[in-house]
Parts: structure tokens; sequence; C-alpha cells
């Protein structure tokens, strides 16, 4: 089911097929987070990488949290975009040979993702409150809030090592 499909008449229809898209975004996330660390090299990337798996199991019991506040089944929706950025990731750090360089990818594939989150949860958090759902907007306000400090953390790591030991 795309984004604009039929089933979706109301604001409600769409603010729901909007959490089923990030609930299975989070579930896709959750699988590719192990492999991103074992890849990784540097420690603080590694050890951000762990606390973000952590984060991100608890992202989802707020999903499903939300699905309770809504009346509804926890119930994941494809989601084309989350797949394509986890591909993309996976093909690049398979490609690359050199270890510096790989965890420079591995940051870039990170904030690809924290990126695609933000953007969702942005979104459901304005829809929430004109739906006056404020009780769902607080619970998706927390995981926003957690992703732009994920965000945060992977940009310092970038910028104060990786970044410089992958150009040399």
């Amino acid at each position: 089911m795309g984004l604009f499909a039929k089933d979706i008449n109301t604001m409600d229809d769409l603010f729901l097929h909007v959490v089923q898209d990030i609930y299975y975004a989070e579930q896709q996330i959750k699988k590719a987070l192990p492999d991103m660390i074992a890849k990784a090299t540097n420690r603080e990337l590694t050890a951000a990488l762990k606390n973000h798996l952590e984060e991100t199991q608890k992202q989802v019991s707020r999903l499903e949290q939300v699905f309770d506040l809504l009346g509804q089944k926890a119930k994941a929706a494809s989601c084309p975009a989350i797949d394509g950025i986890i591909k993309e990731a996976n093909e690049i750090a398979g490609e690359v040979s050199d270890k510096q360089v790989l965890d420079a990818a591995l940051i870039a594939a990170a904030q690809a993702v924290e990126h695609y989150e933000i953007t969702r949860y942005g979104t459901l958090i304005a829809w929430a409150e004109e739906l006056d759902k404020e009780a769902v907007a607080k619970l998706l306000t927390t995981t926003l809030n957690e992703e732009k400090a994920a965000d945060r953390k992977l940009s310092s790591i970038a910028e104060k090592k990786v970044n410089l030991k992958a150009a040399r």
C-alpha cells in the first residue's frame, strides 16, 4: 500500500498509516543496527550505535503505546523509503575496504536513517496536535528528541575523529 492508497480518506486514516509506516521503519532499523555495530571500528561510533539500538527498542514500545491510545492493533505498513535507505547503506558498506572510510560511510548511512525518522516524527507530532491527540504527541516528541540527539552525536563523532581519519 502506497502513501496515497484509496483507503486513506480522513486525516485520522493518514495519521494511522504514517504511524504504521514509522513502526515498520523502526523494526527494520532494529534489524539493521547490529550489522552496522559489527562493522564499525571507531569505539565511540560503536557505542553510539549500540545506544541507539537500545533507544530504538524503546521507540518501538512507545509506538505500541501510540497504537493503544489510538484504539488500534500495532501493525506495520511497508515503508519503501527506509528499505531503500538501508539497502543503500548495506551496498555502500559492502564496497568499502578501508576501515576508516567504512566508519564514515556508516555514519552517513545512520544519519540518512535519522533524518528520515526526524521528518516522520515531526510530521506526526504536528498532525497529532491538530487532531487533539496530545498524549500521542507527547510520546512522539520523546522519540523525536532522541532521534535529534542521535543525529547530533553522529555529527560530533564524524567531525571530531572519523572524517579526519577517513580523509587521510
